[in-house]
């Protein structure tokens, strides 16, 4: 029972999950924190140690929750996991007089004194042992190039192109020690001016084949980095927009973005690492072949210092490994602070926190600078060690050479030859080896973006061939859902029927589940059980788009991109109707805002519509909605930030609209416009009140559900 190496949570709350994954891989079950994630689907809260418990018992684990003091750790069975901070959970590796190894999911492994383990540790660990049901499982096959990529044109057809190239580049590099050899030789010995004519005509042709097929083959690889590097970037992001929603709720922007950048990592690696690899290999062979021709006792001399450099490498493989993913964890981590300080800009000036987040960020900063200068000091040590070994080959060689040539059994033409081959072999043998290393590298990289490319995508069945239903009566039966097993009821058991063209408010209490039931409307979250039917015909059969494709919403959440007005209302349709988007905005009353500014609906705005106020951004959101003419029309909180005669506007606007209209609100202007109004508490649908009512019963009701 070894654990090798530590498995880095991709999502905010999954160190248990991540700890677990941990655990069973040490006893064998090596199923990976993918498969655990599709098993025990977790909520942004995270797991409690009951939850870890019940996950654990499920693989075949037999749990055994202990609190203890620090000094007791030695004596608990390893790998077990700890509770951390009161908020993490990490797996203790060993523990030993002086010091504590963990993997801590948050940031790989950690080797922790006593005192700095106090100021953690809550004095909670969790041993885990298996039970006659656990069975042990092979890894998982390892994921593929084009399982990370997608599907790439031409892939095979540009890296032979470069192939070719390269071989061909490298046979005149193996021609140049001959020059050398004959002109010492024959030409030195002889003093024949002719031949030495020829040989310098003749080489300097060579020479510039030579320079020609390099410059070729240098337009090719960056043509061909460029356009794969495209075609995977493009099929990456093209997977990112068809993932759930939940995938980017539960991950930090920065950490996504990391990931991302993996693409371009793998990209150079494969296009123009992998092919210097091969030639790299080649000419090894090639000339060590021609080495050992010479003399085998000087080959023997290169290869014993290649292997000790090879041996080297491998030994500080895992450290290297190591180091670079703590690199990227800490970039990661700078990146979400930054972009999170951006977007909060506001709300760090207003509360006065420049100074805070200034010093969060310096030390972010300053973590991952101090992890770039651990990984340099890494590369420091490998060329040193690379010169040392290969300088003292070189003394070695010279001597043993000089020696052969002093007993006539060398001309000194022949050593020089050699020498170069030599020099050569080292080289070629020597990147080969840190080629090597870097395809190993890759799997780290593989392993970060495959957490994105391998999330399954929302479903999409019979998306295309079903036809949009020609009624949109919704009728929702017996509705639940929950984040994870174990977590309260988000919504339970809801069931209500919204006609087709109706208008109907949901009211209750902030936190009693009125989002959630949009977004299970919307198909953003996926029920727990109960069902939804759009036109008598379940939402399941359709899938997601097929659904919004229905519905035009407005969310609390939702944002506005860099780009004109007309960009925004129109969603950027290459297509775009002036006249719909002048209704769109009319319907929103906003239009006579939009027109008294300076650029009308040209107006350019930032991603976060920095131009506008709360209440226009509500009001464009509105309109974009209203500009894709939807069957249905989703409003969570749409209004929120008007004031109650435009509140007044706005709904007699949408009020007029021959279409199904599903509100969320808290305010009586807006209750008082729908048709019949479902009360929620709880997460069930416990009144409905019918028909119309007053303004003076619509602020009662508002009251009443509000508390």
């Amino acid at each position: 029972m070894k654990l090798t190496h530590p498995i880095l949570q991709s999502e905010a709350a999954e160190c248990g999950l991540a700890c677990l994954a941990m655990v069973t891989e040490a006893h064998g079950l090596r199923l990976g924190l993918t498969e655990l994630r599709r098993r025990f689907s977790l909520s942004l809260k995270g797991m409690k140690l009951n939850q870890l418990i019940l996950a654990a018992q499920r693989l075949g684990l037999q749990a055994r929750p202990l609190r203890l003091e620090l000094d007791e750790l030695p004596q608990l069975a390893t790998p077990c996991i700890l509770h951390w901070d009161l908020s993490h959970f990490v797996v203790l590796v060993k523990a030993g007089a002086r010091q504590v190894t963990i993997f801590d999911p948050a940031s790989g492994q950690r080797l922790l004194d006593y005192p700095e383990v106090s100021l953690h540790f809550t004095g909670v660990a969790l041993e885990l042992s298996p039970t006659a049901e656990f069975t042990p499982q092979a890894a998982p096959p390892t994921v593929s190039v084009r399982q990370l990529a997608g599907p790439i044109a031409g892939l095979w057809r540009t890296l032979s192109q470069i192939l070719i190239l390269s071989v061909a580049l490298q046979l005149f590099v193996v021609l140049t020690p001959f020059y050398m050899q004959w002109v010492i030789d024959h030409v030195l010995v002889t003093a024949d001016h002719d031949l030495l004519v020829v040989l310098g005509l003749g080489f300097g042709l060579v020479l510039l084949i030579q320079v020609a097929i390099g410059v070729l083959r240098g337009w090719v690889v960056v043509y061909a980095s460029s356009r794969l590097n495209l075609q995977w970037s493009e099929n990456v992001f093209a997977h990112v927009l068809r993932l759930p929603m939940d995938f980017f709720e539960k991950r930090h922007l920065g950490d996504i973005t990391s990931r991302m950048e993996s693409v371009q990592t793998i990209q150079k690696t494969l296009t123009t690492s992998f092919v210097e690899a091969i030639i790299d290999g080649l000419m090894a062979l090639v000339t060590l072949g021609l080495m050992l021709f010479y003399s085998w006792k000087l080959a023997g001399v290169t290869i014993l210092a290649v292997a000790l450099y090879l041996g080297i490498r491998w030994v500080a493989y895992r450290p290297v490994r190591r180091q670079t993913e703590q690199l990227l964890i800490a970039g990661a981590k700078q990146q979400s602070h930054l972009l999170e300080s951006l977007r909060g800009m506001q709300s760090v000036k207003v509360a006065t926190q420049e100074t805070q987040r200034r010093a969060t960020y310096e030390n972010l900063l300053v973590d991952t600078i101090n992890q770039e200068v651990r990984l340099a000091r890494l590369g420091l040590w490998f060329s040193t060690a690379s010169q040392l070994v290969f300088g003292i080959e070189r003394i070695a060689v010279i001597w043993i050479g000089a020696t052969l040539a002093l007993n006539n059994a060398f001309s000194v033409g022949m050593l020089i030859a050699y020498l170069a081959y030599k020099d050569q072999f080292a080289t070629r043998a020597g990147s080969l080896i840190d080629k090597w290393i870097e395809f190993r590298m890759l799997r780290l990289h593989g392993e970060r973006l495959a957490d994105i490319v391998l999330t399954p995508p929302e479903s999409d069945e019979r998306d295309i061939n079903l036809p949009l239903p020609a009624s949109t009566r919704l009728e929702v039966e017996h509705l639940s859902f929950r984040y994870a097993e174990g977590e309260p009821w988000v919504v339970k058991d809801c069931s209500f029927v919204i006609e087709d063209g109706e208008s109907v408010a949901i009211i209750g209490a902030s936190g009693c589940g009125k989002t959630t039931l949009v977004k299970l409307l919307l198909g953003l979250l996926t029920p727990t059980s109960g069902t939804i039917k759009i036109g008598g015909v379940d939402v399941r059969q359709r899938g997601p788009r097929h659904l919004r494709a229905l519905m035009g919403a407005v969310m609390q959440d939702d944002q506005l991109f860099a780009g004109s007005i007309a960009d925004n209302i129109s969603f950027f349709d290459p297509a775009c109707d002036q006249a719909r988007i002048d209704l769109a905005a009319q319907q929103a009353a906003v239009d006579s805002e939009i027109a008294a500014m300076p650029m009308g609906y040209h107006s350019l705005i930032g991603d976060m519509g920095s131009i506008l106020s709360g209440g226009q951004k509500q009001r464009i959101i509105l309109a974009r909605a209203l500009y894709r003419q939807p069957k249905m029309l989703v409003l969570d909180e749409a209004t929120s930030h008007l004031d109650v005669a435009r509140e007044r506007l706005v709904n007699e606007a949408v009020s007029r609209l021959a279409l199904t209209k599903i509100i969320i609100a808290h305010r009586p202007e807006t209750i008082a416009s729908a048709d019949r109004v479902l009360v929620m508490e709880t997460g069930r649908i416990v009144q409905e009140l019918r028909p119309q009512f007053s303004q003076p019963e619509a602020e009662r009701i508002s009251h009443d559900a509000n508390g």
